[in-house]
């Protein structure tokens, strides 16, 4: 098949998708000029969607999917090119899909870019996000970060507006994958063999790893432990290789796929920070609920989890920075939100408020760390508790905001200032 059937295919397969119900995103794309607008996040998070969609109502426009067998080993741009002004009349401005597929994908990028195409690429390859853009587009390039649909999104995509005290107990076990919410497929299903896609063409196949079930297994293994420290040497075992390096490569990959995402333990000491351990989150719920080991779900880890994800989104956004605090007596703070390299606000996750001794335990630890880290704006996300108390431990008193969790995860949705669109 040559490469017009290839582009009529996926015209037509576009033109499909274009006609399915839209569920309008909370993260809009800048205005397609100069720049490249790069769109980066995990597969099946509504990258093409919310491209496709946003190109359309800008006008002509020609694309390409490199996530595409017939497209993989791709070299001859030139005849790409011709037929793709053949299917699409000559349009100048391009969306060109999971673009980290293509070998050499930044020779064709930076070239169209010359010849004055308007360019809009996915990739679902963290790496995109970092060193590659950096070394192969140094300011020529927009990144926009693109996760499963966020609480706001779910909402709407649910049609709970109304209802969002109700609705969030369903997203904590959902996640937010569009199609397993719009398109009503089952979502178990789905979402399983999208981990395995992921763990076998995104890391195995592109990693050459060669003992697939180890990464696999350790893939499940953090999925099922959302919130939990981690070492190096402690997952061995799980990851079936008696190399700490091994592991650490294999973390580095399930990073990379946007399986899940990790962070430190805040130390103003580089050396302590690195050496200590990490905490490992899922990039959905509802990929943690269908993929990991738990009979049934915990939901105080789960609304933890919720938290990681709509903070470190902002993170890979560039808006902060995050950590968790840890005292050397193990008393523990979820959530340090460093800006402009100091700690501007600590958040504990503390669900069930039932038991005293386990709210006195969070309380007590954000208070040590506000003292510790100079931050008054301390922050407990519960069920529903919304109230400003005066906390005092030892003589170590601060004020303490409560409030519930489905309001923080949708304040923290707003769009953020300067947003453009296209």
């Amino acid at each position: 098949m040559g490469f017009r059937e290839v582009l009529e295919r996926q015209k037509a397969e576009l033109a499909l998708r274009l006609g399915l119900r839209f569920v309008v995103r909370r993260t809009s794309l800048p205005s397609a000029g100069e720049q490249v607008t790069v769109v980066l996040g995990p597969r099946r998070s509504g990258k093409s969607f919310l491209c496709a969609h946003t190109v359309a109502a800008a006008g002509r426009f020609g694309y390409a999917n490199f996530d595409d067998e017939l497209m993989v080993d791709l070299d001859k741009y030139d005849e790409l090119l011709a037929q793709i002004d053949t299917v699409y009349g000559s349009p100048k401005l391009l969306l060109l899909d999971e673009i980290q597929n293509l070998a050499r994908w930044e020779l064709l990028v930076n070239r169209l870019q010359r010849q004055g195409y308007r360019l809009v690429v996915t990739g679902s390859n963290a790496h995109l996000l970092g060193s590659e853009l950096a070394t192969h587009l140094t300011g020529r390039h927009l990144p926009v970060v693109l996760f499963p649909f966020s609480f706001a999104e779910y909402l709407d995509a649910t049609g709970q507006q109304q209802a969002a005290s109700a609705g969030l107990s369903r997203y904590l076990v959902a996640g937010g994958f569009p199609e397993t919410l719009v398109t009503g497929v089952d979502a178990r299903h789905y979402l399983t063999s999208l981990f395995q896609s992921v763990i076998y063409k995104d890391v195995v196949k592109r990693k050459h790893v060669r003992a697939p079930e180890g990464i696999e297994n350790l893939a499940r293994y953090l999925l099922s432990n959302c919130g939990c420290e981690y070492s190096l040497r402690g997952l061995t075992a799980v990851a079936r290789t008696a190399s700490e390096n091994t592991v650490g490569r294999y973390i580095g990959y399930l990073h990379e796929a946007f399986v899940h995402f990790s962070l430190s333990r805040y130390s103003t000491k580089v050396r302590e920070q690195m050496k200590a351990n990490r905490k490992a989150y899922a990039v959905d719920n509802g990929l943690a609920n269908a993929v990991g080991f738990a009979l049934s779900p915990n939901t105080g880890r789960l609304a933890e989890n919720a938290v990681a994800i709509a903070l470190y989104r902002r993170k890979l956004e560039g808006a902060l920075d995050l950590f968790f605090w840890k005292s050397a007596q193990h008393e523990e703070v979820d959530f340090v939100v460093v800006q402009a390299q100091r700690p501007s606000q600590l958040i504990q996750v503390c669900w069930n408020l039932d038991q005293q001794k386990t709210l006195d335990r969070e309380l007590r630890a954000l208070l040590k760390a506000g003292a510790e880290l100079r931050c008054t704006d301390l922050l407990v996300l519960t069920e529903s508790l919304d109230e400003t108390r005066t906390q005092e431990w030892f003589g170590i008193r601060g004020t303490v905001r409560f409030m519930p969790l489905w309001r923080w995860l949708l304040a923290a949705d707003a769009p953020a200032a300067g947003a453009g669109t296209q």
